[in-house]
């Protein structure tokens, strides 16, 4: 598989260095995440630069989560010469794919410049930081000469890259503001695209798991021959017990209606009655199986249909926020045992769990605490809800989400439904999964 390159186009950098001259001030600067960095102009305008080398762009968004506090020498001086700088010029050095923006910092004892270098350029975008003589203060990326003809060093000075060899063609904007946002939501989308990608992948192949396992499932109408024969079999053997001789593998016995009937042992016997009891063994290991055949159908079948549901809700999320309450990372960190009757998720902390079939939904009920929020769909079978609280004010966004969840995986249909929710003290459990709960209340998820 080829990762698409995606990079700034010159003719959009132009015109965004208009944008960016508007601006008089850096108020703040730093990394969000490991390529992307986050500057505030003026007071609220805030631009990202992101850094990646197959994918560097500029956007803009209400807010982008910070992954963590960086510390690196590099964010060290970012901080340090940025913040708070006033902005002197911004311009595209050699009219190439290289925003710089030249900034100072009065001291108590001087202007200090220095300059902020935003290179687009493929393999080797970078972000530099430069003093007024163009010497490397520090860099995303350090550059060797072994790896480029301009060295990426601090306290060396930095070369000029040449000219491009091209003219580049123009593709105008009406709006940069706006195509700036655009460039996060197309992003966002991408990203989001290829994440259900992989997670619907990973969901199919445990769905392909279970479908086989279903598949090679005893046949029941052969198991219920097999229980007549094998019984069958045993009392022509015990009929016939002093015409056959024992150490034979196959026998021929005449059968009640007088027809000659073939008998073929697993094994030799010693004795004619080991030989009945052998049958009547086998008959009832077939009974035993039928017995069980019903119950692992009906937990295959709750499972594969829970799967169906899971990629059926993971293709209809519309944001990456709802892919990772799907698969939460509390979960998968801790080293406990799986019950594959539950699922549980997180939202905002709380820990939401939702019984797969009638065995999760009924272990679910049992385990949960009086003050724990139970939900379940209206008038209609579904999937079991419980949100595990302390609290007796829980937000009605965990409710709202939480009900979401029980519609999610409980039906494929898109409409408008109502889902009941009410502490776990006030539902008694009847029979099973069956329960009367009174004192609820009533919301309505809509997943048109």
């Amino acid at each position: 598989m080829f990762a698409t390159i995606m990079l700034m186009k010159l003719s959009h950098l132009k015109q965004i260095v208009t944008y960016l001259q508007n601006f008089q001030k850096i108020s703040a600067i730093y990394r969000v995440s490991d390529t992307i960095v986050k500057v505030a102009f003026d007071k609220n305008d805030e631009v990202y630069f992101e850094m990646q080398r197959s994918n560097s762009k500029m956007f803009r968004c209400e807010e982008y989560p910070r992954s963590k506090v960086y510390n690196a020498p590099f964010d060290v001086q970012l901080s340090k010469r940025f913040n708070r700088a006033n902005i002197l010029h911004v311009e595209l050095v050699n009219g190439d794919k290289i925003l710089r923006i030249k900034t100072s910092i009065a001291s108590a004892y001087k202007e200090e410049i220095t300059y902020l270098q935003f290179e687009f350029t493929g393999k080797y975008t970078n972000v530099i930081i430069l003093d007024e003589e163009m010497i490397v203060l520090e860099a995303l990326r350090h550059v060797d000469l072994f790896s480029s003809f301009r060295e990426v060093r601090v306290g060396q000075k930095l070369l000029d890259i040449p000219n491009a060899p091209f003219t580049a063609k123009e593709y105008p904007l009406e709006d940069v503001g706006a195509f700036l946002y655009d460039e996060y939501a197309k992003e966002m989308e991408q990203k989001l695209s290829s994440l259900k990608k992989q997670k619907v992948s990973f969901l199919s192949k445990k769905l392909r798991k279970l479908e086989k396992m279903y598949s090679a499932l005893d046949d029941e109408k052969k198991l219920r021959e097999e229980i007549d024969t094998f019984q069958h079999h045993g009392n022509l053997i015990l009929a016939n017990i002093h015409k056959i001789k024992p150490y034979q593998k196959t026998i021929y016995v005449q059968d009640y209606d007088e027809s000659e009937v073939e008998i073929e042992l697993h094994r030799e016997f010693d004795s004619v009655s080991q030989m009945a009891n052998s049958m009547f063994t086998r008959s009832k290991k077939a009974k035993q199986k039928v017995s069980h055949l019903h119950i692992e159908k009906e937990s295959l079948s709750s499972k594969i249909e829970h799967i169906k549901l899971f990629i059926h809700t993971v293709e209809d999320a519309k944001t990456m926020a709802k892919i990772q309450l799907l698969f939460p990372k509390n979960v998968q960190a801790k080293k406990v045992k799986v019950n594959d009757s539950i699922e549980t998720f997180w939202i905002e902390g709380y820990k939401v769990q939702l019984g797969k079939n009638e065995r999760g939904n009924i272990e679910i009920l049992q385990n949960a605490r009086a003050k724990d929020v139970w939900i379940h769909m209206k008038d209609r079978p579904s999937s079991h809800v419980i949100i595990t609280t302390d609290k007796q004010n829980l937000p009605m966004n965990i409710i709202e989400s939480a009900a979401r969840l029980c519609v999610d995986f409980t039906m494929f249909e898109k409409d408008r439904y109502l889902v009941d929710y009410t502490p776990r003290r006030e539902v008694t459990i009847q029979n099973g999964a069956n329960v009367l709960y009174n004192k609820y209340k009533t919301i309505e998820v809509d997943t048109r």
